[in-house]
């Protein structure tokens, strides 16, 4: 079985796919209206504290994981467990993450056929047709009630479920590395280009300016936090998934190192493009601060409403919804891997069949929950992903033990891992994740949302 296993070819079609797979909505919607929120450089701090933590233990033995147990999480944590007599019980576990990558790839295929009906209404003028703000959130809230966009969340599943069936090596690696330069190359384009609007210096005043009392708020920490958490996709699924398609001569930290950089890089090339472009339309128009500020109602309302009344806004639309698209593909085509992974592992079907299956699936349940998708993520997200990603580091570094973590972590380094890795993986982060959890779900009760 091991030896007729797909694999990645290449280091970087290893690392671009773990790029793709990182580099989403929490990326476009949700990361620039935090650093807006949170004190522009007050946020910036905690963050990329967070994100180096993160990727120097959580990636880092994701990866691992996947890559010594060649299997997705069911399989990894029936290993974990084997030592110690209770593989049943481990693969019992490994369900969870794993649902919960399939939930949350039905989540997201709803909001891909709303960013599929979006780029193609840049090309045909339907999707600046409108108005007004109002007008715009009209359109946006008839799409998204109950069986509001069936054929256009239909095509965006097929488009996945297509590259799925090619493979690792020829569908996703090839994919990803194609879309994820054409994503930094449009983001630079429509930074360059906001960049010379009139009012776009407010923008970078914002996202630079350091507040000490915003610094010292601990909401600032805990939403910095869940944003570097959720945008690193640790959860104990997907970039697991992805590693058990490593080679063994691959050097994981350096390749966690690297998904780290440019995820972070792709975040804040969002935030240099929205935040700005926010503040020149402030500029031009008072009434666009009353717009949504995150979330969808920024990326279907408030900035096609903007763009639209930008110079040249009709090209300045394809290019972002074009590379809004490239991030939703990669991101989707990731969360459903682990599920058909796990239907060709345990049933011993070919990937056809189980892409088939699991699109299937994914088809029939997305149509259904159109109308509640916003709580469907939020439970997923706030509840699933942080145990998924808790029970990946108590199996990897407390079940399965140092000696296990150690070589896993070593395999294809020069020299090991510093002395400090495992305890900081063992507690530091095993740590986070139940203080995700357990602040997430505070959050979600008091405040109707999560910290992702």
């Amino acid at each position: 079985m091991e030896k007729t296993r797909d694999s990645f070819r290449s280091r970087w079609g290893f690392i671009l796919a773990c790029i793709g797979s990182a580099v989403g909505m929490g990326n476009i919607w949700m990361f620039p209206s935090r650093v807006s929120m949170y004190g522009g450089g007050s946020f910036l701090i905690p963050y990329f504290i967070f994100v180096v933590l993160i990727a120097s233990t959580g990636v880092i033995g994701e990866m691992s994981f996947g890559r010594a147990t060649r299997s997705g999480p069911i399989g990894a944590f029936g290993a974990a467990c084997e030592t110690r007599g209770r593989k049943r019980l481990g693969e019992a576990l490994g369900l969870i993450p794993t649902l919960g990558s399939m939930a949350l790839a039905i989540g997201y295929t709803v909001v891909m056929g709303w960013i599929l009906k979006y780029m193609i209404g840049t090309f045909t003028g339907a999707t600046l047709a409108y108005d007004d703000l109002g007008a715009f959130g009209d359109a946006f809230g008839k799409m998204a009630s109950g069986f509001g966009n069936n054929w256009w969340q239909a095509a965006a599943l097929v488009i996945a479920v297509l590259i799925l069936l090619f493979g690792v090596g020829k569908g996703i690696e090839r994919v990803n590395k194609v879309l994820m330069p054409l994503l930094f190359f449009l983001f630079v384009g429509l930074g360059i280009y906001v960049a010379f609007q009139p009012g776009a210096a407010n923008g970078y005043k914002e996202i630079f300016r350091v507040d000490p009392k915003a610094l010292a708020d601990p909401m600032t920490w805990i939403y910095a936090l869940g944003q570097a958490f959720f945008s690193l996709s640790v959860a104990g699924n997907g970039t697991l998934i992805y590693g058990s398609y490593l080679s063994d001569n691959e050097d994981v930290p350096k390749s966690a190192r690297m998904v780290a950089l440019f995820d972070t890089l792709a975040a804040l090339l969002a935030a240099f493009v929205i935040i700005p472009a926010m503040a020149v339309g402030v500029a031009a128009d008072s009434s666009v601060a009353q717009s949504p500020q995150s979330g969808p109602g920024l990326m279907f309302i408030a900035l096609p409403n903007l763009f639209k009344g930008m110079p040249g806004g009709e090209w300045v639309a394809i290019v972002f919804f074009v590379a809004v698209m490239f991030a939703g593909v990669t991101s989707l085509i990731n969360l459903y891997e682990a599920p058909i992974a796990t239907l060709q592992e345990k049933l011993r079907i070919g990937r056809i069949p189980a892409a088939c299956i699991v699109g299937g699936i994914g088809l029939t349940v997305s149509l259904l929950i159109q109308g509640i998708v916003s709580n469907w993520m939020d439970i997923v997200s706030i509840f699933i992903c942080p145990l998924g990603a808790g029970l990946a580091g108590i199996m990897f570094f407390w079940v399965a033990g140092k000696a296990f973590a150690e070589k896993a972590v070593n395999s294809g380094r020069e020299k090991p891992v510093g002395k400090w890795f495992y305890p900081l993986a063992k507690y530091g982060f095993c740590g986070l994740c139940v203080l995700v959890l357990i602040v997430g779900t505070v959050c979600y009760l008091t405040l109707g949302s999560g910290i992702g």
